[in-house]
Formats: C-alpha cells, structure tokens, sequence
C-alpha cells in the first residue's frame, strides 16, 4: 500500500499541531527519505533537518540515503541532500561522505556546485583535518564567473587559511588571482544585479578583502602584491552608502593587519577619521574601535584626529564614550610615565575618575588603576586604595587574576605605598587563589607559601614602609593563616614581634592578633574570613552626602529619642549577619540612679547572655579526640557555630587529617577553612575547624562526619553520625 504524500502546507499544519516530540518525529522522516518520489524526499530531508540532529541515533541511515542521492545524479535530489547534511553533518557523516561531495565541486551544473561549496564549508568547520580533500578543487574553482559559486569558493578558502597551515601556505601562490579579481570588481564591475547602491558586489568585495587579510598576515611578498590595490580600492570607494563603508572598513582592517607600506596606513587612519565626522554612530564606533588598536604602531596618524576623538567624550551614546575612553586612556597613561611631577597628581586624578565614569569592563577599570598606582602611585587621591579594594571585592570572577597582578606588582617595587597596601590586602583576601594557580588571564606563575610570607615580612621591615602600609602587610599575615595549608608558626613569630612595636596603631592589632592565637583559636577562622561585599559608590556619591549632611542639620533641628547604643552595636552585628528579623533589642532604661550611671558612662546595657551548651566528644581513637564546642549568637538564635577540636595524645603525629560534614536538606552548613592539617603528638597544637549551621526552623539536630587522617603510617577513614547533639543547639 502506497502511502499518499502530504502537501509542504498540510505537513507544516501538522508539525505545529504537535503537543509532543514524539508526534512530531511520527512523519517517519526516514522512510520519507528513503522513497523514490521526489515529493517524498522533500518532505523527509526538511522533516530531518527541522527535527534531528547530529546526536540522533538514525545517522547511519540517513548517511546512506544521502549517498546514494548524491549519487544518482538528479539535480534537486542532490541539492536536497547536501543542504541535509550541511545542517546537521555530524563529524562521522563529513569523513564518510568528504569523497562523495569533492565529486560534486566539478559539476556542470552550478546549482549543484553552489551547494557542494556551502558543504564543504560545514565540513571543514566540523573535521578541519578534511582540509587536504578540498584543496586541488579550489584554485579551479577561483576561475569560476558564477556569482553564487565565487562567493562561495572565497569563504572556503578563507575557512581552510584558518584552520590549516598548511593550506595558508598553499593559497598564498594564488594571492594575484584573488588581487586581479578584486580589481576587476572596483574597476569594471561584475554584474548590474549584484550591485547594491552603485558599489559593485559589495558582499564578494568584503570577502576578498577578508582573505587578502588573512594571507597577507606575517607575510612581505603577498602583502606586498596587494598594496597598490588597497589604495586603489581605498580611494575609489564611494562612501555616500553603507555598501561602501563598509567595503572601505574592510580594506582599513586588512591594511592595518598586513605588512603595508607606511603611506598606507595613513590612509587608512584618515579613512576612520573620516568616519567619525559621519553621523551614523555605528560607524563612528567601529572608527573609534579601530583606532584603539592604531594607537601604538601609528601614534602620529592618530594624533590628527585627537580632537574628533575628545568631542565623542560628549556623546549621549555610552558605547561612543566607553570606546573612546580606551583610546584616550592609552594617550593619559603615556603622558603620566613622562609628564612632570607637578603634573602627575592632577593627571592620576584624571585618569582615575575617568576610568570610574566610563569603563568598558571591570577587567579594564582594574588594570588601568593599577597602572596608575604602579607609575604615579604616591600622588593618587586618598580614596585610591579603598575604591580599587571595593572594586576586587565585587568582581569575583576576577579575584584570582587581580592577586596574581598585584602580587606580580608587589614583587618588583614596594615603594608605591597606594600599590603596597592594596596588594596587601589583596594577597591577605585571596592568597588561597594566589597559591592554587589557576588563573588561565595571565602567563602561569608558580608561588609557594613561603615566598609569599618572606615578600610580605619585606614589607614590614622596609623603612620606605609608613605604618599604614605596615598595618596591611600585617593583617594579610594574619589572614593567610586561615588561607594557608602550613604551619603558622612563622606568622606567629612576625606577630609577637610586632607586639613591642613603638607604633601604637600597630602594636595594638599586633596583641589583638596574638591574643587572638592563644586564647580563641578556634574562633580564627570565623572571624579573619574574606571581608563581605561592599556596595561602591556611584559619581553620585557628592550629591548623596551633601543631601545627608543636609538631612542631619534638619534632624538637628527636631531632635529624635535615641536607641541605647547597646541596641545601635545589635543593628551593626545585624548587618553583618543579614538577620534582621531576629534581632531582639534590650528594653529602654527605667530612669534609676543606675540607669543614670549607666547613661553617664556610655556603657551598654545588654541582657545577661544565655547559658553555655555543654561540649561534647564525638570521637576517639587510638589517642585522636574529636571535641565539638557550640555557640549561639544571641542576635541570630537560627544560627549555631560549631568549633570542631581534634587533639591528638599518642606517640606518633596524625598528618592529612581532613574532617567532613553533613546535615539533613532542612539545615544549611557551611564548613571553614581548618587552622591546619597536622595534630602534633603529645597533646600537641590541636586543629581546630568552625562549622556554620543555619537551623531557622528549630528541626532537631543530626550531624553525619567522616573523618580521614595518617596516623602510624596507615591511613584512617572513619564516617560515624552524632545523633546524641544538645538540646540547646537547636531548639
């Protein structure tokens, strides 16, 4: 029984019907396929290429269907099936039917010639090692007077240049066929029907242009040979019309990329100078785009054009300023590295707000602050250093890439002080990052731990140091040893050295910070973790404070009771912990002589703290304790910070000790960076790690732990689950 064939109209009815996938893979596009009715093909070669692709399991089938149609010699069947398979082609139906579509190149018949091109294209792109297959066919095809297939030759060399070094090298002996065709175009004209507002065949124009571009690259002779034809067709080219703009900025990007001859890239710099007088402002952006890169090999053409290039600055368009701001920018940073000193401080202040105001990316705001503080670091504005680090702080992709410079910066000059405390800060932040090497931006650099601690003690003893500088290189210390896999034993060293220091500021973070080793290690780790986010201010920030300082002489005139500033230190914890709901604040003062007292001396008065949860042990074997300690912050009860404490009392030291956690899908846990790795022998050093527990539906409590350490030369795993946790850490 022969099944009657659907009209194209009635079948695309059918597929937009369809409620499921399955319905609409029911045309059985195979079988279509595999029919001798030119009707059914269609329907089926449209149906696969709407409906399948290249991870179909049918592909076998539909390779030998395809075959065998380009086989047969039947014109549209032919053209049928390579459409099919330069839409979905997997890279197996490319090697297998390569052969069969070379073939196909040296035709008679155009039509099918037009499409074997197009598909050896997807070929190319898809298996690029099919490059040699297609090669002897197309510097015949170059001699081809058929629009359709022209075009399309010139797109496939270009793809095989790309991809083949080999083929580069093989289509630069056919550069003056491809400079003669180009000239026939600008001087004579290829076809009425293929010009567009009087530019003859602008798309072949722009595609010559491409390939020209592409073989010229790194290359005298052939750039050579096409020199004269680029002025020709850079001086001949209307440029009333898009048509030809765009011809012209192809021949600018293809005389900028070749070895041209000086006289010629004038041109082309007073060819983009002409586009940014032109009011279309897509065209006076790909002009300022273009001369970015003209900067440093031209900087005289450029500098004709320097008063164009500052009136884009007024532009309403962002894109116009944020394009010019790269070009402008490179011109200030040299100008900064020469001007004199009298003048650095003003150009720095420049340079800086005009990268806040206009930059492209963040990438790009951070590199040019940080050439900045790198040349003129000591004559930047005072806030320098605090918006660079809320700049880092809030791009998080680039925190690996920005310690990695700054620590890169650091090591070659500590006498930028800007520059100094940023990279301080930096390294102290994301000194992990630093150590992991994973930054795939910039050359690969190997840094140990100790190498990053011996830079930052350099710091602290150079006398070109100020004590603000010192009081960062500092607190970095401090916080790589949350950051560090090592001993912290030398930062502890750095730390009490410091705590005889004659400078107050920094004698005092010198105690905090030893004080803070030996009577609540456990409690490091929470408290020297990555600083949260900061919101930056906008250029708004003047208007908004004089607006404050506005606002407060009116409150001054109509004065408001005020909170106690226990309940004011309750709010500032409250925004660090992002818990306002549950912040209870104390109860006013009742006016009694102690309250006065009180009052008097500006103390808090807080409600007497909550009883301790009890510590409970959780493990133990062989001499290796494990202790849990609980606390819960009173300005947020759902929150509940367990201080894990392993203590080791054998003879012999536990190493690569790691301890892991989870809790039920209700609870949310967050594990801290352990103080370290290594349980000395003896009741040694313990190793302490904080888990964070947000528990805001009070659900009972179960904690599962796996513990894996080396303890007398045999590796430990343990998983055991603590079910037997206090009542007083969850309800």
């Amino acid at each position: 029984m022969v099944v009657p064939s659907l009209k194209l109209q009635d079948l695309i009815e059918e597929i937009r019907g369809a409620k499921t996938q399955a319905q609409e893979r029911e045309m059985e596009c195979l079988k279509l396929i595999a029919s001798s009715r030119f009707t059914d093909k269609r329907v089926g070669y449209l149906g696969a290429m709407l409906l399948l692709d290249e991870r179909h399991d049918a592909h076998l089938l539909i390779t030998n269907s395809i075959k065998n149609d380009l086989s047969q010699g039947i014109q549209p069947v032919q053209g049928l099936a390579l459409c099919t398979l330069s839409t979905m082609g997997s890279a197996e139906m490319c090697r297998d039917l390569a052969p069969e579509v070379e073939k196909l190149l040296l035709q008679p018949s155009p039509y099918v010639r037009k499409k074997a091109i197009l598909t050896a294209v997807h070929m190319i792109r898809k298996v690029p090692e099919l490059s040699s297959v297609f090669l002897p066919p197309c510097a015949q095809l170059l001699h081809e007077r058929h629009h359709g297939i022209l075009l399309g030759t010139i797109t496939l060399i270009t793809e095989l240049c790309e991809r083949s070094p080999a083929a580069l090298r093989h289509f630069r002996k056919v550069v003056p066929q491809l400079v003669h065709i180009l000239r026939t175009l600008v001087t004579m004209g290829y076809s009425t029907e293929h010009s567009i507002s009087g530019v003859s065949d602008p798309f072949l124009q722009v595609q010559i242009l491409r390939l020209l571009r592409i073989l010229g690259r790194n290359h005298e002779e052939s750039s050579e040979t096409m020199n004269d034809l680029l002025a020709q067709v850079a001086t001949n080219t209307d440029t009333s019309r898009n048509a030809g703009n765009a011809v012209l900025f192809e021949t600018v990007l293809t005389i900028m990329d070749i070895r041209s001859a000086a006289g010629l890239r004038v041109l082309a710099v007073n060819i983009l100078g002409r586009f940014l007088l032109n009011s279309d402002r897509n065209i006076r952006y790909v002009a300022l785009t273009s001369l970015l890169r003209l900067v440093q090999s031209d900087h005289s053409a450029v500098q004709r054009h320097r008063p164009t290039v500052v009136e884009c600055l007024r532009e309403t368009d962002a894109s116009l300023s944020r394009s010019n701001v790269r070009a402008m920018m490179q011109e200030l940073q040299a100008f900064l590295e020469s001007c004199p000193p009298d003048l650095r401080a003003d150009c720095a202040s420049g340079i800086l707000l005009a990268a806040e105001r206009f930059a492209p990316t963040k990438r790009w705001h951070i590199d040019t602050i940080l050439h900045v503080l790198t040349t003129a670091g000591t004559h930047v504005r005072d806030d320098a250093v605090a918006n660079l680090t809320q700049l880092i702080g809030g791009a998080q992709e680039l925190h690996a890439y920005s310690v990695r410079r700054l620590y890169n910066a650091l090591a070659e000059d500590i006498s930028q002080q800007p520059l100094v405390q940023v990279a301080a800060w930096c390294i102290g932040e994301y000194g992990d990052l630093l150590l992991a090497g994973n930054c795939e931006e910039i050359e690969p650099l190997q840094v140990d731990e100790e190498e990053v601690l011996a830079l930052l003690e350099k710091v602290l003893q150079s006398h070109m140091s100020l004590p603000a500088t010192r009081g960062y290189a500092l607190t970095a210390l401090m916080k790589l040893s949350t950051r560090l896999c090592g001993d912290n034993n030398r930062i502890r060293q750095v730390v009490s050295i410091y705590g005889s220091c004659l400078d107050v500021e920094l004698q005092q973070r010198a105690v905090e910070y030893d004080t803070l080793f030996r009577k609540y290690d456990h409690m490091r780790a929470a408290i020297l973790e990555k600083m949260p986010l900061v919101e930056r201010d906008g250029p708004q920030a003047d208007e908004e404070a004089k607006e404050s300082k506005e606002a407060a002489q009116l409150s001054e005139a109509a004065p408001v009771p005020t909170e106690p500033q226990a309940s004011q230190l309750l709010d500032l914890l409250d925004l660090l912990d992002g818990a306002s709901g549950d912040v209870q604040h104390p109860p006013h003062l009742d006016p009694s002589p102690g309250g006065a007292l009180v009052h008097l001396l500006d103390l808090p008065c807080v409600p007497p703290p909550p009883a301790p949860i009890p510590d409970l042990k959780v493990f133990e074997r062989e001499g290796v304790q494990l202790n849990l300690s609980f606390i819960r912050p009173p300005e947020n009860p759902a929150l509940l910070l367990i201080t894990i404490t392993a203590t080791n009392f054998s003879e012999g030291d536990v190493t690569h000790f790691i301890c892991q956690a989870a809790v039920p899908k209700s609870l949310q846990l967050q594990l801290q960076a352990p103080s370290g790795n290594t349980v000395p022998a003896r009741g040694g050093l313990p190793i302490t790690q904080l888990f964070r527990i947000l528990n805001p539906n009070k659900a009972p409590l179960r904690l599962k732990l796996r513990l894996t350490y080396d303890h007398f030369h045999q590796s430990v795993q343990e998983i055991f689950e603590v079910n037997n946790l206090p009542v007083e850490s969850w309800q």
